[in-house]
């Protein structure tokens, strides 16, 4: 027959696997969270790294604020010379949709308002802050990347209303400074 304290140890026991359990539960659940999150990161960003993915989920960087991140540059750039033209509208929203980020579905609700209407100075400004800090976390390889990706799609904006009729210079004198001003967030 059992005795009174061995109902106390099973108790204890039970408890002691039931909260081990509950741990393990919560540990699986995070490890889940964390492959979805890196998965949705992977998609807005075009970044494949495991370690560099976890290292921004890590610094707590949100899809959205990625999406951010590759979105504001373009439109920054279409918008250097005064205008988006229609050929620069159509690269961005490419781009975005490569991205995952499509046009009014809640995800990045701004976009086609910033197609019609030139973003504020201060969305710029942001953007090199929150560039600025970003680096100040990530090694020079992760920068790099970062850096890469970024201006390799704000000159394809730049470029694609291309010259006057194609002949001359595919970057206007106003996009190439906004380009320059971009890498110089980087830095």
């Amino acid at each position: 027959m059992p005795s009174y304290s061995s109902n106390y140890q099973t108790t204890l026991i039970d408890a002691f696997f039931h909260e081990r359990d509950q741990e393990l539960r919560q540990a699986f659940r995070e490890r889940i969270k964390k492959l979805d999150l890196r998965a949705q990161l992977s998609q807005v960003s075009g970044i494949h790294d495991e370690a560099v993915l976890d290292r921004l989920i890590e610094l707590n960087v949100e899809p959205e604020a990625i999406a951010a991140i590759a979105v504001v540059p373009l439109v920054a750039i279409a918008w250097a010379d005064g205008a988006i033209q229609e050929a620069e509208r159509d690269t961005i929203l490419a781009a975005a949709k490569a991205s995952g980020i499509q046009p009014q579905d809640g995800r990045y609700p701004m976009l086609e308002y910033w197609m019609k209407k030139r973003p504020a100075a201060h969305l710029i400004e942001a953007w090199e802050h929150y560039i600025k800090d970003i680096c100040k976390r990530l090694d020079k390889t992760e920068i790099d990347g970062l850096r890469h990706d970024v201006l390799s799609l704000a000159r394809n904006v730049a470029e694609a209303a291309g010259g006057f009729l194609g002949i001359g210079n595919r970057v206007s004198a106003a996009e190439q400074t906004m380009l320059n001003r971009l890498e110089k967030a980087f830095s």
